[in-house]
């Protein structure tokens, strides 16, 4: 359909101007005008049709053709001027009408276009859009921005609407609804937050498709230990208020450790009925501890103050940095590994994600990602994949290509699209798989 409406769009787009060309004045004004208002109101309003797809993604895939029709028709109407000058065939009577037209005609899609992207891409980010609205009046620059604006509309448009006709099914299964609750249980340095959702898109899918959601909502920073009496505070109170007798707990990174001290050491393991952990260095980081050591004691105190000083504005009670940091060592993890004996009444199993190269990611993992690959092989851009196993069962999620999955990834951090990897339905299919266990 996008090809036929572009098609559509650009003639309608360079007929409207190429009128002033072949209609005696006054005449031609008139009838541009009549034109304009009539074909531009049908193209600019129903500019391509995504068929089944929410109103967000319709707009957004009008954008992208739009864009499309816009370089299409622009290059075609500025090669006929071309030819006109080159021929000698330049008649001011005409022509200015006719360039005065063109612009308008395109300066309209071109912004109807626009404001659809800008206002309904997720996927476009801040930075694509910075880039495009500077480089806007940079000839060359500008094109090659407005050809990644339209593919990422494109892209995400496509993406979305196979992503809501998986999440009907699941919804009308009710998929996710488990005989327990879902606890989600963040890591370092984060904090539950309702403004900022620590797990993205991800709480609100399963919760789509049928599945009771809480938080862990520790402190951002604290050792394994404290942050797991608080873990286990919240456990209990969660079991009250929701009048249930277990939960299943999903953890992502530092979370996994915090719950199973909490279970191993703290008696919760007669609340908890599976406990998934998602990127969690059982074993430690080796890249951690070297920099960890490498770091002169002073550093490490001015880096811990900044941090604490920082997180105290957020609501953190005694944040403690060099405890989280120090906890995520492998000499401390191995040992700490060791003293927590798994509940055999509770189902752990585990998930590791395995990045590839600098192309994996963002900002910092990209860099990161290198140098853990030296010390601890295989990784998540923090946490290799053999640290992230534990439990009956273990799977590492990879992708074809050079995409690879990140740290971030696992917790939609940048609300972001992967090829051939969708976290929203990784995680609707892990917890049916939790109800489909009995869970």
């Amino acid at each position: 359909m996008t090809v036929l409406f572009t098609i559509i769009d650009t003639a309608v787009i360079c007929a409207v101007p190429c009128l002033c060309l072949i209609l005696p004045l006054p005449f031609n004004i008139i009838a541009a005008l009549v034109i304009t208002f009539t074909l531009f109101l049908f193209v600019n309003i129903i500019p391509d049709i995504l068929k089944g797809a929410r109103t967000q993604l319709k707009i957004l895939n009008g954008g992208g053709t739009l864009i499309i029709a816009f370089l299409v028709s622009a290059a075609v109407l500025s090669a006929l001027l071309i030819y006109r000058i080159a021929a000698g065939k330049f008649a001011p009577e005409t022509d200015i009408a006719y360039i005065v037209f063109a612009v308008l005609c395109e300066f309209i899609v071109l912004a109807n276009g626009l404001i659809r992207i800008y206002a309904t891409s997720v996927q476009a980010g801040i930075k694509l859009r910075v880039l495009a609205a500077v480089f806007a009046f940079v000839p060359v620059m500008n094109a090659v921005f407005l050809i990644k604006l339209m593919i990422t509309a494109k892209r995400e448009a496509a993406f979305e609407k196979d992503y809501d006709e998986r999440e009907k099914v699941f919804a009308e299964n009710k998929t996710c609804s488990t005989r327990y609750p879902i606890l989600m249980v963040h890591g370092v340095f984060f904090r539950d937050s309702r403004v900022l959702n620590y797990w993205g898109r991800v709480p609100a899918a399963l919760e789509r498709c049928g599945a009771v959601i809480r938080y862990g909502g520790q402190q951002s920073a604290l050792s394994v230990e404290q942050s797991a009496n608080e873990l286990a505070a919240r456990i209990e109170q969660t079991c009250k208020e929701l009048g249930c007798e277990k939960l299943n707990v999903i953890a992502h990174s530092k979370g996994g450790l915090d719950t199973r001290y909490a279970i191993s050491k703290l008696g919760c393991g007669k609340y908890i009925a599976s406990l998934t952990t998602i990127c969690t260095p059982h074993r430690g980081c080796i890249f951690v501890e070297n920099i960890y050591n490498k770091i002169p004691e002073a550093g490490r105190l001015k880096m811990a103050a900044a941090y604490n000083a920082a997180a105290r504005r957020v609501g953190d009670t005694a944040p403690d940095f060099l405890a989280a940091v120090g906890d995520l060592r492998e000499s401390v993890s191995i040992a700490r590994d060791a003293q927590m004996p798994d509940d055999p009444n509770v189902y752990y199993q585990s998930v590791g994600a395995a990045a590839k190269d600098r192309k994996s990611g963002r900002f910092p993992l990209n860099i990161s990602l290198p140098l853990v690959n030296k010390t601890d092989g295989e990784n998540d851009g923090l946490v290799s994949v053999t640290s992230s196993m534990h439990g009956a069962k273990h799977r590492t999620l990879r992708v074809p290509g050079t995409r690879g999955i990140t740290h971030a990834d696992m917790i939609d951090l940048n609300r972001e699209n992967i090829k051939d990897f969708d976290v929203r339905t990784f995680y609707i299919e892990l917890v049916g798989e939790l109800r489909g266990q009995g869970f």
